[in-house]
């Protein structure tokens, strides 16, 4: 992809820029960090391998910027769900939406996941911490909507929530069976409407 000619220099660059974190993010989920070469990222992006030293100097700055496009992903859905009056609503529209990634998942899991078990593997104090901030988000969304529902224990209610995600979302890619997620989904759900109304 070129970039336009009627761009600003800043606009292209910030354009490029995009490209590399949007194609950082796909391509470490389907190959993982240790497989991922910078010219991997790049050929996606459609950005010489020598400009994006001009971006990011290390792999580890494309992990971090993979973590923060994953985090504006989650904001961006849990916006659009908070939009919806209900916050049963918006639980259940959040299953919706992991389910409808069930091809994805079954071939490569869950993105932020499958990351965060990644960089896991390193010394602390790194990107396990960045992983751990978009999980965190995730979690803090969940509790604040079982907290308007009045739930029991509204961060125990959204670590079960988010717990079975990840589950579904590794025995899916484990079996290579994406059903997995539309059956799994469908229970969450059913559990969801057991929860008191207001």
């Amino acid at each position: 992809m070129t970039d336009s000619p009627g761009l600003s220099r800043a606009e292209a660059a910030a354009a490029k820029r995009r490209r590399l974190t949007a194609a950082a993010a796909a391509v470490l989920h389907e190959k993982g960090v240790e497989r991922t070469s910078i010219a991997d990222i790049a050929q996606v992006a459609e950005v010489p391998v020598g400009n994006v030293y001009y971006y990011f100097k290390t792999k580890d700055e494309l992990v971090e910027a993979a973590l923060a496009e994953h985090t504006g992903q989650l904001e961006v859905l849990t916006g659009r769900l908070d939009l919806l009056p209900d916050p049963r609503e918006r639980l259940k529209g959040l299953v919706a939406a992991w389910v409808e990634q069930r091809e994805t998942a079954a071939r490569y899991g869950c993105p932020t996941g499958t990351l965060a078990m990644e960089v896991d593997k390193r010394p602390p104090g790194g990107l396990d911490e960045s992983a751990a901030r978009v999980i965190r988000r995730l979690l803090d969304w969940a509790a604040e909507q079982f907290r308007q529902l009045d739930a029991p224990d509204p961060h125990g209610q959204a670590v079960t929530l988010v717990g079975a995600y990840q589950g579904m979302s590794l025995l899916a890619n484990a079996l290579r069976d994406p059903e997995i997620m539309t059956r799994e989904g469908d229970r969450l759900r059913r559990w969801l409407d057991t929860m008191p109304a207001d």
